[in-house]
C-alpha cells in the first residue's frame, strides 16, 4: 500500500522494525509494538527522543501522521520500571543491531602448524561465548585509554589567518574552522606524513563526528556458519545462508596504534646485546602502557617499559619460541606494576662489517619489510590480543598488539621498524586461511578449500601495465596488501619505570653466562651503587626473579614491594626491606655469595667506586658496538680505545 511504513523501535534487547501506516493510530501501533517485542501494551513506554522525551500516549486515537512521525523513524521503547536504563544500553543495542555493518575482519596466525590450529581453536571459542545480545555488549570493559579518547572532542582547532580570514576575532570561516580528526589533507600535511588515521578517527567518520551515532563494527569470519540443517554438512553440502562471503583485501585506513616509544635506549640496547654477543637472533615481549598521542588527533602510543625474553633456541637465520612455564607470573608481575603486554621484538641482524660496526640492510621495497611468515605470527599475536569494544557485536575487533623489528636501515645502522596486520589479515590467519611461501617471503597464499575445510575466495586489487584496476585471485598475495606501518621514537627526555643505573640479569641468557640465581643476585646487591633501597629493587628482571625462583619464590608476599614500584614510594620499599621475606633473600645470598648478610652494603652511601665495578663488567665498544671482556682498554674487534 502506498502509506505504508515503516517504524524502528529500539530497545534495551535490540532494535525491530514495525511495519505500519500513517493513518494507524498511536494506539492501534503500540499493540502492533508490544506484539513484536512479546510486552503487554502496558507494560512499556515508547518516546520520540532517545533521553526519555516526547512520551507516545498509548491511549491517543491520533494517527502516526499527526504525531510526525514518518517511514524511517526511530523510536525508543523503556520497559516498565526500567526508568535507570542508562543511554548507553539503548546506544550499544543500536550499534549491535544497526543494518550498516563495516567491512573489517579479524585474523589470527601462528607460529607452526599446530599452534595455529590451537590459536584459531581457542580463538573461536573465545569469540562464541561473547554475549550477542545488545544488552550483553554494554558490559565490554574497554582499555582506559579508549574510554579516555571516547571522551575527547578531537577536532583540529585553527587559529585565524591573517591574509585569508576577512572576518572579525569571534568569527569563523573555512580557513580557520576547525578540521575533524579524520581529515586527510591535514594528515597527509603532517610531517611524517600520516597515511592511515587512528581508530578512534575513524569512528568519528563513520558517525560523521555525531557522538549520538552508532555504528556497528563487524568481525569477518571465513567460516561456514554452524547450525545450518537444510543440508548435509561441508563437503557434501553448502548454501548462501551458511556460506562465508568472498573477501577483497583491501589497505586498511586506520590505526589502532599510532606510535610505539621507547621509554629510554638502554631498553632496547640490553635486548640487542644478545645478538652482538652470540651472532643469533634474539625474541621478547614488549611491556609497558597505552597512552595518548599528541601528535595525531585522537591517536594511541605504546610506551614500552620492559622487554621479557621467554625460552628460546636461536641461530643466525631462525627463531623458535619453547614452553614457557613463567609466562602467566610475567603477566601477573606486569599488571601489578600497571603494564601490559603491547606488542613483540624480534631482531633480523647480520653483521655487514665488523671493523665499523654496520649492519646488512635487507628490508626494503626491493625484497620485503614483514615476510609472510611473520605476518602469519603477528596475526596470531594480535588475535591472542583483541582489543575490547563496545561498538562490536563479538566483544572486540582488531588489536593494539604491535609488532617490531630490529634491523638494518639504509645507513646501515640498527633500526626499529614496527607494524602491524590488519584486521583482514587477522580473520584469515584465525581462521587458518593464510599460508607462506617457501621461496618468496613477500608473498602469501590463500589456502584452497578441500573436503576438510571450506575456504572463500580472496582477492586483491592491484593495477595492470596499463593503469587499469585489475582483481586477482590471493594466490599468492602480496603480504604489502596486510601490513600497516608504525612510527617506533625515543623520547629526547628519558622516562624510566624502573631503575636508571641497577642492571640485573635478563632472564633465559644461561648460554652467555648470564644466570639469575642468589650467586647473582648477591653480586648485584653487593654492586649496587643507589642509595636507595627502591631503585635498587626496581627493575622487572629483578622482581620477575624474586616471584619465579625456585627455591623461595615471593609470589604470595611480592605485593607490597610491586606497588611501591610503581607508586615510586620509598617508605614502602623501606617497609618491605624489613620483612621476614627479605631478610631470608639476604641470608641466601649471604650463603651463596660466602659473606655474612651485614657485608651486602647495597645502598650504603658512596658504594663501590666507579673503577672498581666498571673494570668488571663487560663494556661495550662505542664505535662497532662489539662487547668486550673486562679489564680491557682497547676493542678486540675495531682496536679503537674503549673512550
Amino acid at each position: 500500500m502506498a502509506d505504508t511504513i515503516i517504524i524502528r523501535v529500539q530497545s534495551p534487547d535490540g532494535m525491530k522494525k514495525v511495519p505500519s501506516t500513517k493513518r494507524e493510530t498511536a494506539a492501534g501501533f503500540i499493540k502492533q509494538v508490544a506484539k513484536e517485542f512479546g510486552f503487554n501494551s502496558n507494560g512499556f513506554s515508547i518516546y520520540q527522543n532517545r533521553d526519555k522525551t516526547g512520551e507516545i500516549d498509548s491511549k491517543t486515537s491520533k494517527s502516526l501522521s499527526i504525531l510526525k512521525i514518518k517511514h524511517g523513524d526511530m523510536l525508543y521503547l523503556y520497559p516498565s520500571g526500567a526508568v535507570g536504563v542508562p543511554a548507553e544500553v539503548m546506544d550499544t543495542a543500536a550499534a549491535a543491531h544497526s543494518s550498516t555493518s563495516l567491512p573489517s575482519t579479524s585474523f589470527a596466525t601462528s607460529l607452526s602448524s599446530s599452534t595455529s590450529a590451537s590459536s584459531a581453536s581457542s580463538s573461536s571459542s573465545s569469540s562464541s561465548m561473547m554475549p550477542r545480545s545488545s544488552s550483553g555488549t554494554t558490559q565490554v570493559q574497554e582499555d582506559s585509554i579508549d574510554q579516555y579518547l571516547a571522551k575527547q572532542d578531537g577536532k583540529i582547532y585553527r587559529n585565524r589567518d591573517a591574509l585569508l580570514c576577512r572576518h572579525g576575532a569571534l568569527g569563523k570561516c573555512v580557513h580557520c574552522v576547525p578540521l575533524e580528526p579524520f581529515d586527510e589533507d591535514y594528515l597527509n600535511h603532517l610531517d611524517p606524513p600520516v597515511k592511515q588515521m587512528s581508530f578512534h578517527a575513524y569512528i568519528r567518520k563513520l558517525t560523521g563526528g555525531d557522538k549520538g551515532k552508532f555504528a556497528a563494527l563487524e568481525n569477518i569470519s571465513c567460516k561456514i556458519k554452524s547450525g545450518c540443517e537444510g543440508h548435509l554438512p561441508w563437503p557434501e553440502g553448502i548454501c548462501t545462508k551458511c556460506q562465508p562471503s568472498a573477501i577483497t583485501l583491501n589497505r586498511q585506513r586506520y590505526r589502532h596504534v599510532d606510535n610505539i616509544m621507547f621509554e629510554h635506549h638502554t631498553i632496547a640496547d640490553r635486548f640487542l646485546d644478545y645478538w652482538r654477543k652470540t651472532g643469533s637472533q634474539r625474541m621478547g615481549y614488549l611491556y609497558g602502557r597505552y597512552t595518548e598521542h599528541k601528535d595525531i588527533p585522537l591517536a594511541i602510543r605504546a610506551e614500552v617499559a620492559a622487554i621479557y625474553e621467554p625460552p628460546q633456541n636461536a641461530t643466525q637465520n631462525s627463531l623458535e619460541l619453547l614452553d614457557d612455564p613463567r609466562a602467566a607470573a610475567v603477566d601477573e608481575i606486569a599488571a601489578k606494576l600497571g603494564l601490559v603486554k603491547v606488542g613483540w621484538i624480534f631482531t633480523d641482524l647480520i653483521s655487514e662489517d665488523t671493523r665499523i660496526g654496520t649492519v646488512r640492510y635487507s628490508r626494503n621495497q626491493d625484497s620485503y619489510y614483514l615476510s609472510a611468515e611473520e605476518c602469519i605470527t603477528s596475526g596470531y599475536f594480535q588475535n591472542l590480543h583483541s582489543n575490547p569494544c563496545r561498538l562490536a557485536r563479538d566483544g572486540h575487533f582488531g588489536s593494539k598488539f604491535v609488532t617490531v623489528v630490529a634491523t638494518g636501515g639504509p645507513d646501515n645502522q640498527v633500526h626499529f621498524e614496527s607494524y602491524q596486520v590488519s584486521n583482514q589479515c587477522m580473520a584469515l590467519v584465525r581462521d587458518e586461511c593464510l599460508l607462506p611461501c617457501r621461496d618468496a617471503p613477500e608473498l602469501g597464499y590463500a589456502k584452497e578449500s578441500s573436503s576438510e575445510q571450506y575456504v572463500p575466495d580472496v582477492f586483491f586489487k592491484d593495477k595492470d601495465k596499463f593503469g587499469n584496476d585489475v582483481t586477482f585471485l590471493a594466490r599468492p598475495l602480496p603480504v604489502e596488501y596486510l601490513i600497516i606501518d608504525i612510527t617506533t621514537t625515543f623520547p629526547k627526555d628519558p622516562q624510566f619505570t624502573f631503575s636508571s643505573t641497577e642492571r640485573f640479569p635478563i632472564e633465559n641468557r644461561d648460554v652467555l653466562g648470564e644466570t639469575q640465581d642468589f650467586h647473582s643476585l648477591s653480586t648485584y646487591l653487593s654492586q649496587s651503587s643507589s642509595t636507595s633501597f627502591l631503585n635498587i629493587v626496581s627493575d622487572f628482571h629483578l622482581l620477575l626473579f624474586l616471584v619465579t625462583n625456585e627455591v623461595m619464590p615471593l609470589r604470595d608476599s611480592i605485593g607490597l614491594i610491586l606497588e611501591a614500584v610503581k607508586t615510586s614510594n620509598e617508605d614502602l620499599a623501606q617497609t618491605w626491606k624489613k620483612s621476614e621475606q627479605w631478610a631470608t633473600i639476604e641470608q641466601l645470598c649471604s650463603t651463596v655469595g660466602g659473606q655474612p648478610p651485614s657485608s651486602l652494603d647495597y645502598g650504603a652511601v658512596g658504594g663501590p667506586s666507579a673503577a672498581s665495578s666498571s673494570s668488571a663488567a663487560m663494556w661495550s665498544c662505542l664505535h662497532c658496538t662489539f662487547m668486550n671482556q673486562p679489564g680491557t682498554e682497547l676493542c678486540e674487534m675495531c682496536s679503537l680505545p674503549r673512550g
